[in-house]
């Protein structure tokens, strides 16, 4: 996913990975003052020791992580947002009468320092936190909501844009000044532009609460999530990992001083890889249960008081600005459009994948019986029993596959590679680029023609100060109006292997890399003007589309062949093995699709409350929703529970986790137009680059998709494509 940042830079919130947010203070609110620097130290001296406040001189503006220490973030932060505020009032008060020049472009080029400060904090606050850096975000959070409002509630600022708005068509403007001109006149009335001046100051309130709410929530599941670890002081009751699993969780555990023990870190997810292989069915129920219960544990991480409180905040917000919920709030500037259209897609998704589901609970038990197991099936057997179906149904084990996906393999040789064939890039590994961890990689991109376009950071294991999950941001963003070429990162949370020992992955690992590296791509191919129409800065049920499509080239069998190959005897995978694996494909699909379904109408749920509705107890909401959904297998949990749902209260995919479920469609119906015309040909790739990858928010982008694909995207191939309805006979994938 991509993540999107609580920050106004030029119009927008600008967009980092996955969420949006906005908040505004009354105008006459002072900026926030720079921290004090050290005594005897003037303002001027402090600067110039702050690498923040030059135009970084490494490779494409890279930031200069050698020289950042965690004190120069705050004070770039807040001289930033100071310097922005003064650009914007300039802007504002102008004698001059408005033109597209002095009011937009302007706009555009301000914030420069808020920019890089915050695109270097965003990074290191989401991989590589601390508890200083955390206490700079909930300080920080609050104050940069107010300097949001203070720049969509400036009603100086909004006559100018009205005024440019209102003669758009007679400007003589192009597509993309004219894009700019409506996105961002409907991103300020969207975002309480038209208020009175008293309920602009209400919405002020709700903002700033909202934006400390979800950098709280952040903080305590980061915490919630570290301390939910399991902790197994017998080996015999881990039996099933594997020799690497086990040393990996004996070298956590020594991490956090355990010694003599074993630690099975969570991942954000509900379900947990380990619980495929742990035979022992207690150990299974107590991290199935550490997971579950990670942030309700009624100490100071718990979460459910925050999250009850932000449902409430967010439809407030949404009634002041004229909606009945926050979600038809949200919608309005997305492809759905209204909630009722998301809701009814997500619904008549439900029936085929649970149905699904349940046949395959059914294989399941039947397993479990056969075994003489003496107990039905529940959430913590699941993938354990799964996985001895699919040996059994396809004679395919999980560890027989590991050993060809080793993870910088599946880069070079999957990732890359894929890239090259479609697009022309290649990919050369820089070592004197700092970086903010030592397992943080960069790579120099180069274009079809060998010109050097992009910086690529891969930030792949897992750590404690790590949020869970995998995304995809920018570290510089590409604009030809500001010169600058894209640095884009992808982090993901895969198991650090023991020292020595490879990093072999998971399948489901190997599709997240293509996944995250579509987003790559979506940043790195970005060639617009104007920095808040560039790359993933589109909407939320749009921007996933690249990487989801992406993940197709995962199971290309041109691709599959390059990079599936066995580390210790460098040897490809067999035939007969890459045969089951595509027999297999549709395997677990409805157990898939339904914990995507609950997650999606949970969040769906959360933000349709309307303003009068009273404050929910989380769980019980919870299962009310998923049993009024029709979705409350028990042993099919949400991918996400609501009190870790990081996406919709933290990451800003608030009424807006559906999107995965839209942009399937569109990546399943657009992959149908690569095999329609030869898949895996340069000519296909260039071409989608040309009308997709490259224009960011350049046109609306239901225009943009139909322009491409020749036609309105179809459900048919996602159902084919995800095991919920049959393929055409001849037509199988």
């Amino acid at each position: 996913m991509p993540r999107l940042r609580l920050l106004v830079i030029a119009t927008s919130i600008a967009m980092a990975a996955c969420s949006h947010s906005s908040n505004q203070a009354n105008p006459s609110t002072p900026a926030p003052a720079a921290s004090t620097p050290a005594a005897g130290a003037s303002t001027a001296e402090a600067n110039t020791a702050n690498p923040f406040f030059a135009v970084s001189t490494l490779p494409f503006q890279a930031p200069p992580f050698d020289k950042i220490k965690e004190g120069d973030y705050q004070p770039a932060i807040e001289e930033g947002m100071r310097q922005h505020l003064a650009e914007i009032e300039k802007i504002a008060d102008n004698p001059e009468a408005p033109t597209f020049e002095n009011t937009f472009v302007a706009m555009e080029k301000a914030g420069a320092l808020l920019k890089r400060a915050m695109l270097a904090f965003d990074a290191v606050t989401g991989a590589n936190t601390s508890d200083a850096l955390q206490k700079v975000q909930e300080e920080e959070a609050p104050k940069l909501a107010a300097h949001q409002d203070a720049i969509y509630l400036n009603p100086k600022l909004f006559q100018r844009i009205q005024a440019i708005y209102d003669q758009r068509d007679k400007l003589g403007l192009d597509a993309e000044s004219l894009r700019l001109v409506e996105v961002t006149y409907k991103d300020f009335v969207h975002n309480g532009a038209k208020l009175s001046d008293a309920d602009k100051a209400k919405l002020k309130d709700l903002n700033k609460e909202e934006s400390t709410l979800s950098t709280q929530f952040t903080n305590k599941l980061l915490a919630a999530t570290k301390n939910g670890a399991l902790v197994v002081d017998d080996k015999a009751k881990l039996a099933g990992l594997s020799d690497g699993a086990l040393a990996a969780a004996a070298k956590d555990a020594q991490g956090r001083h355990l010694d003599g023990k074993w630690l099975v870190p969570l991942q954000n997810t509900t379900q947990q890889p380990a619980l495929q292989d742990l035979s022992d069915r207690g150990t299974r129920e107590a991290l199935f249960k550490a997971s579950w219960d990670r942030a309700e544990k009624g100490d100071a991480n718990d979460t459910r008081a925050t999250i009850e409180r932000l449902a409430q905040i967010r439809a407030t917000q949404a009634k002041l600005l004229g909606y009945p919920t926050y979600a038809a709030w949200k919608l309005e500037d997305q492809m759905a459009k209204t909630p009722d259209t998301a809701i009814s897609f997500m619904q008549d998704l439900v029936p085929a994948a649970t149905g699904r589901a349940q046949r395959e609970a059914k294989d399941i038990q039947d397993v479990i019986d056969a075994q003489h197991g003496g107990f039905k099936l529940a959430a913590w057997d699941w993938q354990h029993y799964a996985e001895q179906v699919r040996k059994a149904k396809y004679d395919l084990d999980e560890n027989q596959i590991k050993p060809y996906f080793e993870l910088d393999n599946v880069l070079q040789n999957g990732v890359f590679y894929a890239a090259n064939r479609l697009y022309g890039l290649t990919f050369k590994e820089r070592h004197d680029i700092p970086v903010y961890q030592p397992d943080v990689r960069v790579f120099e991109v180069f274009d079809k023609d060998g010109t050097s376009m992009a910086l690529f950071y891969c930030d792949y294991f897992k750590r404690d100060n790590k949020n869970g999950g995998a995304w995809m941001s920018n570290l510089v963003e590409q604009s030809t109006l500001l010169g600058t070429k894209p640095v884009v990162y992808n982090v993901a949370n895969f198991t650090k292997p023991a020292p020595g020992q490879p990093a072999l992955l998971s399948f489901d690992d190997v599709t997240t890399m293509f996944h995250e590296f579509g987003h790559a791509l979506h940043g790195m191919f970005a060639d617009t003007k104007y920095p808040s129409l560039s790359g993933a800065n589109t909407a939320r049920d749009f921007v996933e589309f690249p990487s989801q499509f992406n993940e197709h080239w995962a199971t290309d069998p041109k691709v599959f062949a390059h990079y599936a190959i066995n580390y210790k005897t460098h040897e490809p995978m067999p035939q007969a093995l890459v045969d089951k694996i595509k027999q297999a494909r549709n395997f677990n699909k409805g157990y898939d699709m339904t914990e995507l379904v609950a997650a999606a109408l949970l969040d769906m749920g959360w933000h349709t409350l309307p303003a009068d509705a009273p404050k929910q107890d989380a769980d019980q909401f919870e299962k009310d929703t998923l049993t009024r959904d029709k979705i409350n297998l028990p042993y099919v949990p949400p991918r996400y529970r609501s009190s870790y749902f990081q996406h919709i209260w933290g990451n800003g995919y608030a009424a807006g986790y559906y999107a995965y479920l839209w942009t399937q469609m569109l990546a399943d119906d657009g992959f149908e137009w690569f095999k329609e015309h030869g898949g895996l040909t340069r000519a296909n790739g260039d071409r989608f680059r040309q009308m997709v990858l490259s224009r960011g928010n350049t046109e609306d982008l239901a225009r943009m998709y139909k322009d491409w694909r020749g036609k309105d995207p179809s459900v048919e191939p996602m159902l084919i494509d995800r095991g919920l309805k049959e393929a055409p006979k001849g037509n199988e994938k």
